[in-house]
């Protein structure tokens, strides 16, 4: 089978939007969410920076209480407040009883790239050390294990098709999105949740910086600290967040009169291996251009089609060889080189649910026919000037243009790759 998958619904929280609508209004005014953190400053990190969630401002935060998920990781309400935003977005019902039949057509795979360490560092390993486990609730492994998203929402809306979890570090939320593209495409399902969450937490975010990846130049100047593609970018800052999408079967979302926002007309996943440059935390350019190859041979679109791109940029050094890496799997010039932006500049790095919230905005791009800026790029690196036209990179917002196909990228750690096509319909 090779059925067509669009996309119905979707629902965000994001440091720039905690409701699709919001979302939307702050990529087309080109809006900064970060923000210095005390806390950190406090417990010594070297980046005080981040962006973060105001899960209270979602629409849907008072069903938390409605199914009991108040003492749950933030994990689990942040996916379950997303994904009924998502729900009803693609124009479905939220069952007011669990007394719904099973759905088998509809599945959900949502990811995280750090997890429920919420949960373990301030209920569970306290519990445990302090030897008072009966101070545990008998839900506490409901509201912290990995498919916990999953599992919760599942429950919920009554699905009763694949009912998964995923990581694979930064590219994730992309190849949430991919695998169930595929579920559906080959006519395992006709409907699925995917995307990827990951919160703010220290714990999680300690790593990042003993590593040194994380910036240390603008920690009272949270709004110039994420800087993709700039010659003074040191280091990306990290954030929380979730994206969620509905995926459907296109003559199932047809014979619904559904919305539809776009059609994922091709994606790949796959890794360079850690070999001939790659490593654990560097791409491998083979691996990268394939992927990027495969994608589009997937989708059935040739290389000159492809308008404009939703890197994965980070504020890096990696930024130089992704626009490398683009340049040669498009065989591309310094004048035909599709646009390309980064909503980190916007938002940060929010890790396993960058790739599901940066497919969002692609998606509302295409929609809408505008692309959000690049923000702090205005000195551009130098490398990258030698590789494109500078005019290329989106620094402003462009409005009414005629988009039908925007790439977008997701590359973790391990040499991760994940690569989404996605055309207008």
């Amino acid at each position: 089978m090779n059925r067509r998958v669009v996309i119905t619904g979707m629902g965000i929280l994001s440091p720039i939007g905690n409701s699709l609508s919001e979302f939307l209004k702050s990529l087309q005014e080109g809006n900064c969410g970060l923000q210095h953190i005390q806390v950190l400053a406090e417990i010594g990190f070297g980046c005080q920076l981040g962006g973060i969630v105001n899960i209270n401002q979602s629409p849907y935060y008072s069903y938390l209480e409605q199914f009991l998920l108040t003492d749950a990781s933030n994990v689990v309400k942040y996916a379950v407040v997303a994904s009924l935003e998502a729900w009803e977005n693609a124009g479905l019902p939220i069952p007011e009883t669990p007394e719904n039949n099973p759905d088998t057509e509809t599945g959900i795979i949502i990811g995280s790239a750090i997890g429920t360490v919420d949960i373990y560092e301030q209920k569970i390993l306290p519990a445990v050390h302090q030897k008072s486990l009966r101070r545990l609730r008998s839900t506490i492994v409901e509201h912290s294990m990995l498919s916990a998203p999953s599992a919760n929402l599942a429950g919920i809306l009554g699905l009763a098709n694949w009912i998964g979890f995923n990581s694979s570090a930064c590219s994730t939320g992309s190849e949430a999105i991919a695998m169930g593209y595929r579920h559906i495409k080959h006519g395992y399902a006709k409907r699925m949740i995917v995307g990827g969450v990951d919160i703010f937490s220290p714990a999680a975010w300690a790593g990042f910086d003993a590593m040194r990846v994380t910036t240390r130049n603008h920690n009272h100047e949270p709004q110039k600290a994420s800087r993709p593609m700039s010659a003074t970018a040191s280091g990306f800052v990290p954030a929380e967040g979730c994206g969620i999408l509905v995926l459907e079967e296109y003559e199932t979302a047809m014979n619904r009169n559904a919305p539809i926002y776009a059609e994922i007309a091709g994606a790949w996943i796959n890794s360079g291996g850690q070999r001939n440059g790659g490593t654990m935390t560097a791409p491998s350019s083979e691996g990268v251009v394939s992927c990027i190859e495969a994608a589009l041979k997937d989708a059935n679109v040739e290389k000159t089609e492809v308008q404009a791109i939703s890197g994965h940029l980070s504020s890096t050094m990696a930024d130089v060889l992704e626009i490398r890496n683009w340049k040669a799997a498009l065989n591309s010039n310094d004048n035909n080189f599709p646009f390309i932006n980064s909503l980190k500049s916007m938002i940060g790095h929010t890790i396993g649910a960058a790739g599901a919230i940066e497919t969002i905005a692609a998606v509302l791009e295409l929609k809408h026919q505008f692309l959000h800026p690049s923000l702090n790029c205005e000195d551009v690196h130098p490398e990258i000037q030698n590789l494109i036209n500078c005019e290329k990179i989106v620094q402003q917002t462009k409005k009414n243009l005629s988009l039908h196909c925007i790439a977008k990228s997701s590359f973790g750690f391990g040499d991760t790759n994940t690569v989404i096509i996605l055309k207008s319909i």
